[in-house]
């Protein structure tokens, strides 16, 4: 039984692999693609690669994409800080967020920025939310890491564009190595 349990994680570790491999790609050169489309958007952009010793960010539309994890696996833009002394989200707090998202790969090979997903504008959509560094739940871990990191240092009701690589995107999507533009809105309560 053991033999059988081992082949069958061997096969799913393969089909997972070889899916995020398209056209005979290797995970190494979807990997290479991802921080190219990432690259030549930010090259754009101006970049501060380190959070400010304060955690006060420049915010609007104009404001610099700061790195916000180490291995630049995220960079956020403010447009709008929320109230950061007052309104800090709490481990464990429900946060209800809107967004858009491009994919930068397509932005990259196509020159046009079109949205991919979005539910900014349209409140048919089931509420978006997550439970605040909380990832042992599902309905957290979905999403990702990189739409909380904004939350450590600007207040909920906070507004930031947002360039995220697969590692710390949609849980579901990290096998295709895709990077993506997000805007998001977050609140305290459903809207």
């Amino acid at each position: 039984m053991n033999k059988i349990l081992r082949l069958a994680l061997v096969a799913l570790t393969s089909l997972t692999i070889l899916s995020a491999c398209n056209n005979g790609e290797s995970y190494s050169d979807r990997l290479n693609a991802e921080r190219n489309a990432c690259n030549a958007y930010l090259a754009g952009q101006r970049i501060v690669n380190h959070i400010p010793a304060d955690t006060i960010f420049e915010a609007g539309e104009d404001a610099p994409f700061y790195r916000i994890d180490p291995e630049g696996r995220v960079y956020m833009q403010v447009i709008r800080t929320g109230d950061r002394i007052n309104d800090r989200a709490k481990t464990g707090q429900t946060i209800y967020f809107r967004f858009t998202r491009s994919n930068l790969e397509t932005w990259y090979s196509t020159g046009v920025m079109e949205v991919n997903t979005t539910n900014e504008k349209d409140v048919s959509f089931d509420p978006t939310y997550f439970i605040y560094k909380d990832f042992t739940l599902p309905v957290s871990s979905q999403w990702g890491y990189g739409l909380q990191l904004p939350l450590n240092f600007l207040g909920v009701e906070c507004e930031v564009n947002l360039v995220i690589k697969s590692q710390f995107g949609l849980t579901s999507e990290i096998s295709y190595v895709m990077p993506f533009l997000y805007h998001v809105r977050y609140f305290h309560s459903q809207i």
